[in-house]
């Protein structure tokens, strides 16, 4: 089975009204960031979807828009 890129994977999903679910690794590498980062991210709310055996996966524009949220948010406090 061939590795396909996140725009490839995300453009085949869309075909179908589907978006890929990023693993916390995933989330890490695209936004350059540490576990611990992504875990604090959690705890503050970031959305995120449980997994069978306690995983968890991400939806990248639901991240990407509470991540927006939450720099403006930051920004007026």
């Amino acid at each position: 089975m061939a590795t396909k890129t996140l725009a490839a994977r995300t453009a085949q999903l869309a075909e179908v009204g589907l978006t890929p679910l990023l693993t916390q690794a995933q989330v890490e590498a695209f936004y350059g960031v540490s576990d611990w980062t992504v875990n604090q991210w959690v705890k503050r709310g970031c959305p995120v979807e449980q997994t069978p055996f306690r995983g968890r996966r991400f939806d990248l524009d639901r991240v990407k828009a509470w991540i927006s949220q939450d720099v403006a948010s930051a920004a007026s406090a």
